[in-house]
């Protein structure tokens, strides 16, 4: 990974972008940091800035020195934290304080047109559909920074 040579062709960014994909939930915030990469991936769009090699090496970066997940034990309870923006979510199940999963997620375009609430709610929505098998039946806790939320839920 560190000795990875700088992609020459839109072939060579997906096979790279395709290893990394693997290993994104073990990355905080892997889809902000891979989105300038993704973007040369339009149509027409490959063209090497400042930006997307910024953004490669970050992506290395973070492959290298991803933070080790504790093992999941299905006595404790889970803790959901998430942040959801305009653009994305970014969500962290953990037990005891340790990450145990990270999954980021890019909003489409109609997802970005809805309100804080509806943004913040999906967030919680995509962390519980994705983390299902480690949820169902068991005690988990949401932690939220939007203090009108709780009374949705």
């Amino acid at each position: 990974m560190v000795d990875c040579p700088l992609p020459k062709t839109t072939k060579e960014l997906c096979g790279f972008l395709g290893l990394t994909s693997y290993y994104r939930r073990f990355v905080v915030n892997s889809g902000k940091v891979a989105a300038p990469l993704t973007s040369l991936l339009r149509k027409g769009a490959f063209s090497w800035t400042d930006k997307a090699r910024g953004a490669l090496e970050a992506l290395k970066k973070a492959m290298i020195s991803a933070p080790v997940l504790a093992l999941v034990d299905f006595i404790k309870p889970f803790t959901i934290e998430y942040d959801a923006s305009e653009v994305g979510v970014g969500v962290v199940l953990m037990q005891e304080g340790r990450p145990v999963a990270y999954m980021s997620k890019a909003f489409f375009e109609r997802s970005q047109l809805l309100s804080t609430y509806e943004r913040e709610m999906l967030a919680i929505i995509h962390a519980i559909t994705k983390w299902m098998p480690y949820l169902i039946e068991r005690c988990f806790t949401i932690r939220m920074d939007q203090r009108s939320l709780p009374y949705f839920l």
